[in-house]
């Protein structure tokens, strides 16, 4: 196979296209922008994210966030969070915050996160998969087959709890805030839901921050024993990934 090389403009080129698709998404329809069109996109939007945007998570209410939300985290509908509506010039001030899914003939009126084992959604307790039942509100998700009134999976979080006692949260800022959660930095891409730097990516249960209080934003209040504790559970969550690791790579040597 010849190497293929790309010069300094074709690089520059896909970067601004990476960049492109990151603040626009799907806004486009297919169709990308031309130069004034995506000027005018960027003035409009990016100051509305920065101020309006929506924090994303799933997990037991009033316990840690077994799951954070981004772009491309599937809903029970089985669209990604980034094709809901997550875009709001006002949001609204009824609760809960309801995000629809923005695909054609799609049914679902408000994102739900649905937990996977692998690549393979989690089952309801009727042992039929999520697209046995209607789109929509969990509570409401009614089985084709007529076995259940509602979809109630018995699957066992890493947290210990039934997948039935999580709720998928949709909150401010502010809201957030108020919570003691971190909320990072103001970012203009859309639809970054729950996500705020990499542990975002690692399951609560695993990332050992049971409440989410100590993050550097918190830290920043002065308090050096909180400092302390929370460097202390860095480096141990670290320590307990680099054991599992290496179990398992004597394990395969071993086999």
């Amino acid at each position: 196979m010849d190497s293929q090389f790309l010069d300094s403009s074709a690089l520059k080129a896909v970067d601004d296209y990476c960049q492109y698709r990151r603040l626009v998404g799907d806004d486009d329809g297919g169709r990308l922008f031309t130069p004034e069109q995506y000027k005018e996109y960027k003035r409009k939007m990016v100051p509305q994210r920065v101020k309006n945007r929506l924090y994303v998570s799933f997990g037991v209410p009033g316990g840690i966030e077994c799951r954070l939300v981004g772009p491309e985290t599937p809903c029970f509908c089985a669209h990604r969070y980034k094709q809901h509506k997550t875009d709001f010039e006002i949001i609204p001030s009824e609760r809960p915050l309801l995000l629809p899914c923005r695909v054609k003939k799609c049914l679902c009126s408000a994102y739900e996160y649905l937990p996977h084992i692998g690549a393979a959604p989690v089952r309801c307790g009727c042992k039929h998969l999520p697209q046995d039942h209607t789109e929509g509100d969990t509570s409401q998700n009614i089985s084709f087959s007529g076995d259940c009134s509602e979809f109630r999976s018995p699957y066992t979080c890493g947290c210990g709890q039934p997948t039935y006692n999580h709720q998928t949260l949709v909150e401010t800022k502010s809201e957030r805030v108020a919570r003691g959660r971190p909320v990072g930095g103001d970012v203009p891409y859309a639809a970054m839901g729950g996500l705020t730097d990499f542990s975002s990516l690692v399951d609560g249960y695993i990332a050992l921050e049971a409440s989410g209080l100590l993050t550097d934003e918190t830290i920043q209040t002065g308090h050096k024993s909180r400092k302390c504790d929370y460097q202390k559970k860095k480096v141990l969550s670290r320590a307990i990934i680099m054991i599992i690791c290496h179990i398992q790579s004597t394990f395969i040597v071993i086999s």
